[in-house]
């Protein structure tokens, strides 16, 4: 869905999975700057957004879910993975429960699917799904902002701010309290510092939630049964996984960054070296200089110097080997 924040002076559009929102609005640094220092808002308005209501919803959605969320507070917010039989995960879900209704939001364009999935495990529970995408629109606020929610907002409250579902309607006369707005872009590079992994972008078809670093955060591992459980509690208990996602410091010399998709090598092999891993997120920090986050094989020694395509990288554990 195309945002009407996209009229603001300098808007420049975004592209691929977050078309409809602005990449930046003329100086994607400042708006780094901004998020940082916790003034400003995000427009994520190109976000899916879900509901299910219903007395049951909780209990029925700890079923399906890889979270544990039976007794979910009001007001609290959780992420949560939908796998596949075997364990690969297939959506990513970013809840909060307002007390008669969980709030939803999902990568742009996943919502249909994932409603599909919800509507054919409903039986007799009493629930209601609903897309409420054409109605309701996501604003993330940085932590630190002092931007006050509007009263018919919800709130989802995390350590890295807060996310609103707000009407739709209301976007435009909230942009224009809420102080200046940041493009995805800086949204990107801060989530990228935080190592904070994103459907589609650190996953691919055969990924499991052990290789992102999602266990605890989106994985409950003291919960019972869901789809996919099995695999993660076997690599839990009995193994390690295939990949894990590392942080890279890119080198600042090069102009363009390695787009996602670019091979990762061992610097000693050369440039015929065997791949062991892929980017799959790069940006330009306002303080780090170029950086990007990478799944990488398992076995890569923690102090490897990789190289991404033709550019020199160093490498952050983010998940242990």
């Amino acid at each position: 869905m195309k945002s009407p924040l996209l009229s603001l002076p300098g808007a420049v559009p975004a592209e691929g999975v977050d078309e409809g929102v602005a990449a930046h609005y003329g100086d994607l640094f400042r708006e780094q700057r901004a998020l940082a220092d916790g003034t400003g808002f995000v427009d994520l308005s190109h976000r899916g957004v879900v509901t299910v209501s219903g007395e049951d919803r909780l209990g029925w959605l700890h079923l399906l879910l890889t979270q544990h969320v039976s007794e979910l507070p009001a007001g609290q917010a959780t992420e949560a993975l939908i796998l596949s039989a075997n364990g690969h995960i297939e959506h990513a879900l970013y809840l909060v429960d307002d007390g008669e209704t969980v709030w939803a939001h999902v990568e742009p364009g996943t919502q249909e699917a994932l409603i599909a999935y919800l509507e054919s495990m409903k039986f007799f529970y009493r629930v209601e799904v609903a897309d409420r995408t054409a109605g309701v629109a996501v604003v993330h606020l940085p932590a630190g902002s002092i931007t006050e929610a509007p009263e018919d907002a919800v709130v989802r409250e995390t350590p890295h701010g807060r996310d609103l579902f707000l009407p739709r309607d209301g976007l435009e006369s909230f942009a224009a309290q809420a102080g200046p707005p940041a493009g995805i872009l800086a949204y990107e590079a801060l989530r990228v510092e935080q190592h904070r992994p994103r459907l589609g972008f650190e996953t691919d078809h055969r990924t499991i939630p052990h290789e992102l670093g999602w266990i605890g955060s989106a994985v409950h591992l003291q919960k019972g049964c869901y789809r996919g459980q099995e695999t993660v509690a076997r690599v839990q208990n009995l193994g390690k996984p295939p990949r894990r996602l590392v942080f890279l410091h890119l080198d600042g010399s090069e102009v363009h960054l390695p787009v996602p998709g670019t091979e990762i090598r061992l610097a000693d092999d050369g440039a015929d070296g065997r791949k062991v891993g892929f980017v799959t997120t790069s940006a330009r920090h306002h303080e780090l200089g170029p950086v990007a986050l990478a799944l990488v094989k398992r076995n890569v020694p923690v102090d490897a110097r990789l190289m991404a395509g033709d550019t020199a990288a160093a490498q952050e554990t983010v998940v242990e080997p």
